[in-house]
């Protein structure tokens, strides 16, 4: 059974006057530099986040929250196209539960992750879940380069131009950093939402499995 909003730590597979004013300003703007650099936009509304200029990700310390039934807000409706110009509309999976997975192809724990959501897309996929990935920055050649190089079957949304996707689950939940992935219960509510990479198979197996099992 899912823990009521709990939030578990994610384990681990974040000699002049002239010359020494200006180390002085480099140190400050190396300070300023390294903010910005490890900084996430605080709310996926922020105009940041929605231009696609959240370049922020989690490294290792993410963190899992489960969202009781009764806590979950409104179905997400989403769509988009895919790295192979198909069209793709929520709808069209509606009543499975869905694993959705933020990503771009240089993000670096999106990489270390690729293959352990492919494994549980291949140990669970079928007609009860579907997992659908949102690619935040890059074009269709990268992604589907991303995709050949990490054996990724499933299909990944090209949101960077217009935002769709996105805007879509920030009216539902805050999305901070990249990768996030979302378990979707079968209505299409958030029921799991896992901050950073995901640390094992079996925790996302056991996330989805929990969706399964609920009636509704």
């Amino acid at each position: 059974m899912p823990l009521a909003s709990t939030v578990r730590p994610i384990r681990s597979g974040r000699p002049s006057r002239i010359r020494s004013s200006r180390r002085a300003v480099g140190v400050a703007l190396a300070a300023v530099l390294a903010i910005g650099l490890s900084a996430c936009a605080p709310d996926a509304v922020s105009d940041s986040f929605l231009s696609g200029d959240n370049t922020g990700y989690v490294a290792a310390d993410g963190a899992i929250v489960e969202i009781p039934v009764a806590e979950r807000g409104e179905p997400v409706a989403f769509g988009g196209v895919t790295e192979d110009g198909e069209d793709f509309d929520s709808a069209d999976i509606a009543g499975k539960v869905t694993v959705v997975n933020f990503w771009y192809a240089g993000c670096a724990p999106c990489r270390l992750e690729a293959k352990d959501l492919e494994t549980v897309w291949q140990e669970q996929g079928g007609d009860g879940v579907a997992f659908v990935g949102i690619n935040t920055r890059d074009q269709a050649d990268t992604a589907k380069a991303f995709s050949a190089e990490f054996g990724v079957t499933y299909p990944s949304l090209i949101d960077v131009d217009t935002a769709e996707a996105k805007l879509a689950f920030a009216e539902v939940v805050p999305i901070q950093a990249t990768p996030t992935t979302l378990v979707l219960d079968k209505q299409g509510r958030v029921a799991a939402k896992i901050i950073g990479p995901i640390d094992s198979t079996s925790i996302l197996s056991t996330l989805v499995k929990d969706a399964l099992a609920e009636d509704s």
